[in-house]
């Protein structure tokens, strides 16, 4: 008879590598159906995020407002209509521009078209004219036989307009009521996680000072980097650079990729405006001023929320453009980033009391009590019954 067990066979390496591939696959699993769940309540959870996003970055005014003495409701009421007319300005300041400077645009760009067409014709390559027409013939055709899909796509866009409406009320409600009502609100969600909360309370703690830091560090970045190029924009001639600037602005919340979208939409209007050597000297400032955001703005502003290798930041960026299209691509770093600071809060235990202190508190004088009143001979000290 032989007492030595089967699993004594396996050499102890490769029964730790089956234990963490069953580990792994366990979380993968976990994480496909949170997925899962996710996409099925996309037209819940993107709102909720950005929410999330515009509370951090709203919240330090509310905060003002509520120390200054001002109730609750009144604090959130005048940040919401700060938040609503700076967007309301924006907005209006960018139709105006593009509405006086858009037929200016076409003109410039048919100029510079008639240009580069006289180039191919008397310069080094010496293409003919029949040449020309023919890839602009081509490129019309290609254009006509995708009009019926691009036809579907506007037509299927005009159809979810009621979906997007609705995202931007459930949003603006949800802001609200995080803004007047988010230390309630965390209250409540904690009293479900029983002993566990002190945990959960320091892992939120922590997701939140990281997710104030990443919005309000991330705004400023791209405030500055908006400004900027929509200064040498405008210092250029090109029109459309209000436009181009906010564009540059919101494209500036998608690390790597939303620079480089933006910066194309600007080069390809600054090429087809002022020709190509304005777009070189505007793609030359445009990667001086990256690079200076890059080593510069973002170590010093954001550097302290947010430490990701850059191919983590395009493999979060891939993953939450696969889930989420453009908005997902929003808020994949940031989410990324609460997460990788929030575990290590939910793993560690508690720090350790000093030497002679308690968790419990300490037993204080009792409270004054009103003085019991004599028994009289004869009457039975319970109080009596009352119907």
């Amino acid at each position: 008879m032989t007492t030595d067990r089967p699993t004594s066979l396996v050499p102890p390496v490769l029964a730790k590598m089956a234990t963490w591939a069953a580990c792994l696959i366990l979380v993968g699993v976990v994480v496909y159906f949170f997925a899962l769940g996710i996409g099925r309540l996309s037209f819940v959870a993107l709102p909720v995020a950005v929410a999330l996003l515009l509370t951090a970055l709203l919240f330090p005014l509310t905060n003002s407002l509520r120390k200054a003495g001002m109730r609750p409701i009144y604090a959130t009421w005048i940040t919401m209509l700060v938040a609503l007319t700076v967007l309301v300005g924006t907005g209006w300041l960018v139709g105006a521009r593009a509405t006086e400077e858009f037929p200016n645009l076409v003109q410039q760009v048919q100029a510079t078209a008639r240009d580069v067409q006289n180039w191919l014709i008397t310069g080094p390559l010496h293409l003919q004219q029949a040449q020309i027409t023919g890839y602009v013939d081509e490129v019309a055709n290609m254009v006509n036989t995708q009009r019926t899909a691009i036809t579907g796509t506007v037509l299927s866009a005009g159809a979810v307009a009621f979906e997007v409406l609705a995202s931007i009320v459930l949003l603006l409600f949800v802001t609200f009521f995080l803004l007047k009502d988010g230390d309630r609100i965390w209250s409540w969600f904690l009293r479900g996680f029983g002993a566990m909360s002190p945990r959960v309370d320091r892992a939120g703690r922590a997701a939140w000072t990281t997710l104030s830091h990443y919005v309000q560090g991330t705004v400023a970045v791209a405030a500055v980097h908006g400004v900027i190029m929509g200064i040498v924009l405008a210092g250029m001639g090109v029109p459309l650079w209000a436009p181009l600037a906010v564009l540059i602005f919101f494209a500036s919340f998608i690390p790597i990729v939303g620079i480089f979208f933006a910066g194309t939409i600007a080069t390809l209007v600054t090429l087809g405006a002022n020709g190509p050597v304005y777009a070189l000297v505007f793609v030359g400032i445009l990667v001086v001023e990256q690079q200076l955001e890059n080593h510069v703005l973002q170590p010093l502003i954001v550097g302290r929320a947010l430490n990701f290798h850059p191919l983590a930041i395009i493999l979060v960026l891939a993953v939450g453009g696969i889930l989420g299209g453009i908005a997902g691509a929003a808020v994949a770093v940031p989410v990324a980033a609460v997460i990788y600071r929030a575990l290590p809060e939910l793993r560690h235990a508690p720090p350790a009391l000093p030497p002679g202190e308690s968790a419990e508190p300490e037993p204080g004088p009792e409270p004054d009590r009103p003085p019991a009143l004599p028994v009289l001979p004869g009457r039975d000290p319970r109080p009596a019954d009352t119907e």
